[in-house]
Parts: structure tokens; C-alpha cells; sequence
């Protein structure tokens, strides 16, 4: 009677943290993490460790992963042969993408880096003195990651990411007994969904409170920024991409930056293209359609129009390019030559949309200063 009054209350402490107890074949799983947004992974808290699954870590994939987070204390649980298992909190990590730095940082886990591939890439300053002072290792290419140097640093875990499946890089390195996990975070389609996965971040810290709270902060900065863009009186119509070589880029309807621009409160030319991904025209339809467009938002990494132009001098016909209402992400750029945007955007979607907000309706923030955008005037 009193172990099933202890599961009983187990359960009523979960609801109380907006979880939800089941059963499963481990055994009874204590606390469902809350993902709101994301929909790439999931945390299932049990009795000495934390099950964490991934459903879509690259397009198409095919298998769910599975990682086992146990602590030094807890028995090792018996899982699938596919599973990965970590030791946790991890104290030494390598971290292969620019995103993921962010959120150690947020975190202030920034200490426990030990390398990262193309280092160049970093634009933190906080980072960049890690460096700098020799705590953070080059790593070589993504592709083709320096396997010696990974065993000479001994991380607790390295957590990569692939865009097309390939982690055969990934692979080798977890042959040698070094733990690898991807992150799928740029696979999200939200906004929002791209920073709540700082709690995947965090579960390996044992930081779930700090990431919830973190996470918190920007859901409601972003959400209230919603609300805001509502008040605008009007709706002006907005182009996106640019030109590569012959081809013009622009985001899908469905896509993370059609999201963005649809909670501004704008009208994007191209919202009703129900795609994800972005879409290759010629520039011929892109002028046909986004001629008279009210502004050009993501027009590359030219910082001047006059760069913009010799790029493309076709450019000029379009009445944004005339009117000096081009913007691209190029405001901060980093030591290295990054841009912020790339590394912090996608764990602060709120400073992205109130950026926007802030260039399509001035009016409804006048004390905000844009943080990632600039005009190119």
C-alpha cells in the first residue's frame, strides 16, 4: 500500500509541473519534459536517468535515436544495442555547430567546450577568448573531424548535426567509446521550436530549471512582440532571398522565416507557397511578383547597396532597392568575419522578430533599436 501510495504521489507532483506520468516497458516514467514547440525531440525523466529521443534529426530520416542520460550513481538501464548511452552531468563536451554555442552560454556551460570544428566560425566574444586562450581546440573540417584530437581531449560527449544523414564522422568517433548525439534544432519550423532546444542542452547538465526559465523569457518577449505587431495599421508586402548565381532563392510559405515575417504582421509575397524549404525562381517570376514589394528583408551579405548593386545590377528595378528599403542580417558581425544573426538568431527568435517589427512598423516599437538587421542605405 505505501509503494503505491509513493507512485500516486509521484504522479500528482508531476501534473503539478504540467507533466504527465505513463508507463512504459523501463518501467514508470516520473516526469514528461514540456516541449511546447519543438517537435524533434522529446525527455522522458526516470528513476536515475533520462530518456531522450529524437524523431526527425535530418530530412527523411528514418530511424528514431534514442540516448540514455544515467548518472554515476544510477544503474545503467537496459536498452535496445542502438541506443546511446551518456554519463551524466557531462563536464567536457565538443560541440560541432555555431548554434549550439548560445546555448552553453546561456546556460554558462561555455567553460565546459574543449573543441569545435572551424572555430573560425564562432562569432561570440565570450567564446572567441576561449580560443583565444587555448581552452577551446580546432577542430579541423565538420566533415572529416580531427578523430585524434577528439580522443586527446576526452569529451564527456560531442553533439553534432547532419543536413543530409551522413555521420559517418559521427560514427567513427563513437567506435572509439566517445558518446555522439545529434541535434536537430535546425530542422524546427517555429520560431520558438528552434530555441526550446536548449532544453535538450540542458538535460545533459542537468539544467533543466535554468533552460526552462531561460526559455520562458523568450517565449513571452516573442509572444508580446506578436501581440504588438497586431496593433499596425497596415500589412506592407515584403520580398525575401536573393540572387546565386542564377537563381533566386526564396523561403517557402510554411518555412521558419515565412513564420517570422507572417507573426510581424506583414504580408509575404510568397506565403501561400506551402512548402518548407525555400523555392528556386529566376529572376524574371521574383520581379514579376516582387517588383513593387514595400520592403526587401534577408537580401544576403552585402552591407551597402552599392555591393548589393554590383552583385547584380538588375537589382534597381525593384521599388525597395529605389526606395532604400533593403535590410540584411549583417548589423553585428564577429571578429572572424561571422555574423551573429546565423550563431544567435535561432536561440533568440525575439530580437529577430522585433527586428522586423521595428523596420515594417516603426511605429509600434519606437524605442527599439535593431539588433541583428541593418538598412543598407
Amino acid at each position: 500500500m505505501r509503494f503505491v501510495l509513493s507512485i500516486i504521489l509521484l504522479v500528482v507532483l508531476s501534473c503539478k509541473e504540467k507533466n504527465t506520468a505513463l508507463s512504459t516497458d523501463q518501467g514508470i516514467a516520473l516526469m514528461n519534459q514540456t516541449v511546447t514547440y519543438a517537435t524533434g525531440f522529446s525527455i522522458k525523466t526516470y528513476n536515475g536517468y533520462k530518456e531522450i529521443k529524437l524523431n526527425n534529426p535530418w530530412p527523411d530520416a528514418q530511424q528514431e535515436l534514442t540516448y540514455i542520460l544515467y548518472t554515476a550513481e544510477a544503474k545503467k538501464p537496459k536498452y535496445s544495442p542502438n541506443t546511446t548511452f551518456i554519463k551524466v552531468p557531462v563536464q567536457r563536451v565538443i560541440v560541432t555547430s555555431t548554434t549550439d554555442i548560445p546555448m552553453l552560454e546561456l546556460l554558462e556551460k561555455e567553460q565546459t567546450l574543449v573543441g569545435f570544428p572551424n572555430t573560425d566560425y564562432i562569432t561570440s566574444a565570450k567564446t572567441r577568448k576561449l580560443i583565444s586562450n587555448g581552452s577551446v581546440k580546432e577542430l579541423g573540417n565538420e566533415r572529416s573531424i580531427n578523430t585524434e584530437l577528439v580522443l586527446e581531449l576526452a569529451p564527456d560527449v560531442v553533439i553534432g548535426f547532419s543536413a543530409t544523414g551522413n555521420t559517418k564522422a559521427y560514427d567513427l568517433i563513437q567506435k572509439t567509446g566517445i558518446p555522439t548525439v545529434m541535434n536537430g534544432s535546425w530542422m524546427e519550423k517555429h520560431p520558438l521550436g528552434r530555441a526550446e532546444w536548449i532544453k535538450f542542452v540542458a538535460a545533459f547538465y542537468g539544467e533543466e530549471q535554468k533552460a526552462r526559465t531561460i526559455f520562458g523569457e523568450i517565449e513571452k518577449a516573442y509572444n508580446n512582440a506578436v501581440e504588438s505587431a497586431k496593433k499596425a495599421a497596415t500589412s506592407p508586402t515584403v520580398l525575401a532571398g536573393s540572387m546565386f548565381k542564377d537563381t533566386w532563392h526564396v523561403p517557402g510559405g510554411d518555412s521558419y522565416v515565412a513564420k517570422f515575417l507572417k507573426d510581424a504582421n506583414t504580408s509575404y509575397l510568397w506565403a501561400d507557397e506551402k512548402t518548407t524549404g525555400s523555392i528556386a525562381l529566376n529572376f524574371e517570376s521574383v520581379l514579376e511578383k516582387g517588383q513593387n514589394a514595400d520592403f526587401w528583408i534577408g537580401s544576403g551579405s552585402s552591407k551597402t547597396m552599392d555591393e548589393l548593386y554590383q552583385k547584380n545590377n538588375r537589382y534597381q528595378l525593384f521599388n525597395a532597392f529605389k526606395n532604400k528599403n533593403v535590410y540584411s542580417s549583417t548589423l553585428k558581425v564577429g571578429e572572424k568575419g561571422g555574423l551573429l544573426y546565423y550563431e544567435l538568431g535561432p536561440m533568440r527568435p525575439d530580437l529577430i522578430l522585433k527586428d522586423i517589427i521595428k523596420i515594417t512598423h516603426p511605429e509600434v516599437l519606437p524605442d527599439y533599436e535593431l539588433y541583428f538587421f541593418k538598412n543598407l542605405n
